[in-house]
């Protein structure tokens, strides 16, 4: 399936998602009441199962082909001084994860998966957006297509992640263009700023969103966005049309699919959040996005890691709701 080639394509294209499979979540729900433990003995671990299933259209369903793909951009707004780090390490850690370096390739091992890294045009930065939009349409159209494209219709659970000196503060742009407030709401220390540099990114976003208020979630993660955040976008979307379940990573992941719950109230009913990071604003983003986050263990790298680590948690909810013996299986009494 192709990439839409216009955004008025990719407004169509949400306005028709798929949802889960009705038949399978009621068969998960049956299975789920027969199996050998009290109810509700297993948390959320039993939702999480049964979600799952929906998604995959059957009611024992498994995982055993996830995918995380890690998206780089650089982002123009760096020269502005919000960030601890220069552009230059968005490359040299594109180097790490294609060496297997970084935390995200171990997790990434641990867990199973199947690890792509893209990066997008980092020798040219999206625009600095405070004073122009960060990228034209088609720049992100085609940004929006890497992410598209880099999505395997065969895997059967995705993660997102991203490296790009200057994106925490492309992210609190977009979240506040899209969930209002003030900056300072929305800004955190991101790779660990000073005072002064918090105060920077702060007057950096107030002077974007206010250049570039208005227009939908897709104007939004054009002017406001990088070419990682739109692929996180795209790829996230094509998730849905393939029915692939997605876990969401931080406060950045979060701002990509953010840009299409402004879409669709519902467009991220395959995502789940993977844990709340330790980005003041995360939580926030969560509230409003109506997600419940798995894990909270104070994780602020990126990269898809929160996310990697979650697909064990996914992989222990499924393996005990398709592996576990039912009552009648078990010769054990259900009461």
């Amino acid at each position: 399936m192709q990439a839409p080639s216009t955004f008025d394509a990719y407004r169509r294209l949400t306005a028709e998602l798929p949802g889960p499979d009705a038949g399978a979540v009621a068969a998960a729900q049956e299975r789920n009441a027969q199996l050998t433990k009290p109810p509700a003995a297993l948390g959320r671990l039993e939702g999480l199962a049964q979600w799952y299933a929906g998604w995959r259209g059957t009611g024992r369903p498994v995982l055993d082909r996830p995918q995380v793909v890690v998206f780089a951009g650089n982002h123009g707004v760096a020269a502005r001084g919000v960030s601890a780090f220069p552009p230059e390490v968005t490359v040299q850690m594109v180097a790490n994860f294609r060496a297997g370096g970084a935390a995200i390739n171990q997790l990434s091992e641990t867990f199973g998966a199947r690890m792509d890294v893209h990066a997008l045009e980092l020798d040219r930065p999206t625009a600095d957006f405070t004073e122009a939009p960060a990228m034209s349409e088609d720049e992100c159209l085609a940004a929006l297509a890497t992410g598209w494209d880099a999505v395997d219709p065969q895997a059967d659970l995705l993660v997102t992640g991203e490296m790009g000196i200057g994106n925490t503060t492309s992210a609190a742009a977009i979240a506040n263009a899209l969930f209002g407030g003030a900056a300072a709401d929305w800004v955190g220390r991101g790779t660990g700023v000073d005072a002064g540099g918090l105060d920077r990114k702060t007057a950096v976003v107030e002077a974007g969103v206010a250049r570039h208020s208005g227009g939908d979630g897709l104007d939004t993660l054009a002017r406001l966005g990088g070419r990682e955040i739109a692929a996180m976008a795209g790829a996230i979307l094509r998730a849905r049309t393939e029915r692939i379940p997605v876990l969401l990573d931080g406060f950045i992941c979060c701002a990509a699919a953010a840009c299409l719950h402004a879409l669709r109230a519902d467009a991220l009913d395959h995502c789940a959040a993977a844990h709340v990071s330790a980005e003041s604003a995360h939580p926030a983003m969560l509230e409003r996005l109506g997600l419940d986050p798995l894990l909270s263990l104070g994780l602020r790298l990126g990269e898809g890691s929160g996310a990697a680590l979650a697909i064990g948690i996914l992989k222990g909810a499924i393996a005990c709701h398709s592996g576990m013996a039912t009552f009648a299986e078990a010769g054990v009494s259900d009461g």
